[in-house]
Formats: structure tokens, C-alpha cells, sequence
């Protein structure tokens, strides 16, 4: 992160200079990422902050020359999504969680995830707090969203920062870069330092947003000396190379591009999309296509595995996607979680053989799974120490064969446990099928996702 390295030399090192100062860089930054995923831990990264600067004429200068720095670099119909800090942190704090909960939430929040946000907003479902938070993922578009916070919570720190809001959009407007600018008041950055206003770009083909910045007043007073300031980076790398490759078909096409898991949730997803009114004729004739074009639609369908769903979707490369809950709970990424459809119902258990014991002893327990990532959380949760053992096949038997204490895996009725004299010891998590949006497609083709998840939510009710 360059930012804090930035705030920390302009508390100690720049006393003499007249104030406010403006900064930019040109440097690699370093990201810990997943060796799976295609994510770069290595980029190059350009920025400028304004320090000793503070309110709506300083936030407007900032966000003016993020701006002008995409429109020269020859990035065209860019986005750039603002929220702000303070209306979260408000909400949070008079919710009155513990940390870890406002975290999940906070997690939640930013990756769109409906229906994990429900329940563990449930217990607080009482206080206007929990609506409002419960709110704050469908909360981006135009300065429409504003009014929708207002009638949601009467918290006077959220209403000033809604006000504070409406005068940088209108700011901006004037300034000519309104048609540019999207509000989203889930947007809840994981850096804590910031204060007021943040953003994010985007520009079509990129995955994710390759610009983001904000206001972050209160970080130069942890190095010595409190000063305004804010500011922006771009990932470079990123954008040339989307901006190079924007005239081939694969940058510039229009289409909602969706893609299904093969298998288990094959079959539904497909009744689904009938129920929802599209034309799957040419998907049900059996054909060995990877790609299809729905008739009458722009919308395109590919087949793939669960786990290459989020790869697709997570790249960019498609918009959309439909995969289940223990896919993405244990491949993890950056995207959106949108709907739960409810259809392809387990979940995950913890089982072993009748009569033993997993959570006493002095011994490290060992547990067998399909699924390592999901298990090392749920014990991580309880502070527990264990020892993993990946297995491709019929998980049931490692416990049979003394190869381990006990299982991790997807149950549905229990029946293939029993039969094997396994015993379930606690529940996991639940898991169903949910649709997952790419981060940058949520943004820059708003409408027709929006449609395409309106359909779907109304063939269910079918």
C-alpha cells in the first residue's frame, strides 16, 4: 500500500512545506493473493494525494484529476462508483456487535451477499440499524440511492454524510463528469483509515475496478501531525492492458454473459431459465457447444465446472454465474453474491464414527474432506488446532480406515453416513445455489444485470 507510507513522510519529513502539498508516485505495489486465482501479487500502481486540504472543493479536485488521468490515458465510458465512510462506520457502531461480527458484516456488505447478510443481521432485525445495513448492498446508482438511505435510518451521522453526498454529486455534475459517476453506499473498504468519501473505477473489460482512493484525514495523525488529506491510485498494468485489447470482440461485446455449473445444479438452472421465460431450446438438444446466444436475447450462456464458474466470473470474462454455496466457500474470490435461488439444498457436517470424540483429548484431531479451506475455517472459529487430509473420493471411508478422526463434507439426507455407521457431530454450514455478478460488470452494465436477476427471481416464484 502506498498510502500510509505517503501519509507517514508527509507528517515527519515535509514540516517546512506550504500547505496543501500535492504528491504523486510511480511505484510497485505488493498485494497477498491466492496462487490459484490469476491475480497479480505484483503491479505497478500511480497516484497523487492532496494533503492539508480538506471538504468539498478539495474531495472535487481529487476526484477531477482521477478523472482526467483515465479520460488522457484513452480509457472511454469509464465509471467511477463514490460512498462514503462514515455511513457504515455509524450504522456498525450503533448496531453495537463485537468486532468480529462487525467485520462479517462489513465483508458482507461489500460482496453484495444477500442472503449470508440476512442472517446474521437476523438476531438484530429489531433495530433500524439492521435494515439499514441489511440495505446498504442494493444502495448504488444514481442519486436515487440518497433518498432510499434517508427513509431508511434517521442516524444523523449517516444523514450528513447522504447530504455531504448530494453536494459532491451535484459538484461533479457541474464540473461535466456526472454521467461518469455511480453512488454505491455499500462500497466498505477493508483500509480502515478512511474517513469520508471513497471510490472506485472501472472501465469495460477490466475484472475488477483498476482505480480507487478516497479520504482518509485521521491517517497522518497516527505519524505526529494531524493533516486532511486524500487521494487516489491507478493499477496501470491493468488498465493498458485492457485499454489495448479493447478492440477485439471479447472487450467490446454488449452481451450478459452467464455462466452455469455442469452437473448437479445443471438441470435446475436450466428449468429455472425456462421458468424465467428464456428460450434454452438449443441447450436442451444436447449440443456440444461451450458457448450459447439465447434466441431474441444478448444474453450468452457457458457451461463449466463449479470452480471454473468463479474463475470465469471473478476474470471478467463472464458477467455472471451460477454455482453453489460450497464452491464458493471454498475457492473463495472477488466478486459479488447476489441471490440465493434456494434450489440444490445441503450442507456441509462434521461426522465420525459413533461414539467417538472430536473436540476433547490432547490430540490433534485429523479430519478428512473434499473441501480443506472450509474445514480449516469452521474449526478456526473455535479456535481449534487440526490437521487436514485432502481426499478425491469417497470421504466416508477415511474414518472407516483409521486414516482420520473425522469427516468434513456435503450431506444431504445422511443416508451414505449411516450406512457406513457415521455419525453427523455438528453442522457446517448450509448450501444452495446462488448467482454470483462480476465486480466491474455490476457497474458497467447495471440495467441489463438487473433484468436478467429480476427473471430469475420471478421464475422462482412460479
Amino acid at each position: 500500500d502506498n498510502t500510509t507510507p505517503i501519509a507517514r513522510i508527509a507528517a515527519t519529513r515535509l514540516d517546512d512545506a506550504a500547505l496543501p502539498v500535492r504528491l504523486y508516485y510511480s511505484q510497485k505495489v505488493f498485494r497477498s493473493v491466492s496462487g490459484d486465482h490469476g491475480h497479480k501479487g505484483e503491479f505497478l500502481q500511480v497516484g497523487a494525494e492532496l494533503i492539508g486540504s480538506d471538504g468539498l472543493q478539495a474531495d472535487v479536485d481529487i476526484l477531477s484529476a482521477a478523472f482526467e488521468a483515465l479520460k488522457n490515458a484513452g480509457a472511454t465510458g469509464f465509471r467511477v462508483e463514490i460512498g462514503h465512510a462514515e455511513i457504515y462506520k455509524a450504522l456498525i457502531e450503533t448496531l453495537g456487535v463485537d468486532d468480529m461480527t462487525a467485520e462479517t458484516i462489513r465483508r458482507l456488505i461489500e460482496n453484495k451477499s444477500f442472503a449470508a447478510l440476512g442472517d446474521i443481521l437476523a438476531p438484530y432485525s429489531a433495530k433500524p440499524e439492521a435494515k439499514a445495513l441489511y440495505a446498504m448492498p442494493q444502495l448504488f446508482g444514481g442519486i436515487e440511492v440518497l433518498d432510499e438511505v434517508e427513509m431508511l435510518t434517521g442516524n444523523v451521522r449517516v444523514l450528513g454524510a447522504v447530504a455531504y453526498l448530494r453536494r459532491l454529486y451535484a459538484a461533479l455534475d457541474s464540473a461535466g463528469f456526472g454521467g461518469a459517476v455511480m453512488l454505491d453506499l455499500g462500497l466498505v473498504h477493508e483500509m480502515d483509515y478512511y474517513t469520508g468519501i471513497i471510490f472506485r473505477g472501472y472501465i469495460g473489460g477490466a475484472g475488477g475496478a483498476i482505480l480507487a482512493g478516497g479520504r482518509y484525514n485521521a491517517l497522518c495523525a497516527k505519524f505526529g501531525r494531524d493533516l486532511p488529506a486524500g487521494g487516489f491510485g491507478i493499477d496501470v498494468e491493468s488498465m493498458a492492458e485492457n485499454l489495448s485489447d479493447q478492440q477485439t470482440p471479447a472487450q467490446t461485446r454488449d452481451s450478459v454473459r452467464i455462466a452455469l455449473t455442469k452437473g448437479r445444479l445443471e438441470k435446475k438452472t436450466l428449468a429455472l431459465l425456462k421458468s424465467s421465460g428464456y428460450d434454452i431450446s438449443e441447450l436442451e438438444a444436447g449440443s456440444r457447444k461451450l458457448i450459447f446466444t439465447l434466441p431474441d436475447t444478448n444474453i450468452e450462456i457457458v457451461l463449466a465446472k463449479a470452480a471454473d464458474v468463479i474463475t470465469y466470473v471473478e476474470h471478467g470474462v463472464c458477467d455472471m454465474g451460477v454455482v453453489g454455496k460450497d464452491t464458493i466457500m471454498e475457492k473463495g474470490g472477488s466478486f459479488y453474491e447476489m441471490v440465493d435461488l434456494g434450489f440444490g439444498k445441503c450442507r456441509f457436517a462434521l461426522a465420525t464414527k459413533k461414539g467417538k470424540e472430536v473436540y476433547s483429548g490432547y490430540k490433534t484431531p485429523v479430519i478428512a474432506t473434499k473441501y480443506p479451506a472450509v474445514t480449516r475455517n469452521f474449526f478456526a472459529r473455535r479456535n481449534m488446532d487440526v490437521e487436514t487430509i485432502k481426499i478425491e473420493g469417497s470421504v466416508e471411508l477415511a474414518p472407516l480406515l483409521d486414516l482420520a478422526d473425522a469427516i468434513v463434507d456435503i450431506v444431504e439426507t445422511g443416508s451414505t453416513l449411516r450406512e457406513n455407521g457415521l455419525e453427523v457431530i455438528e453442522d457446517v454450514a448450509p448450501v444452495s445455489a446462488r448467482v454470483i455478478v462480476n465486480l466491474a460488470s455490476a457497474k458497467m452494465k447495471k440495467a441489463a444485470i438487473e433484468k436478467v436477476i429480476a427473471d430469475l427471481e420471478a421464475g422462482l416464484e412460479k
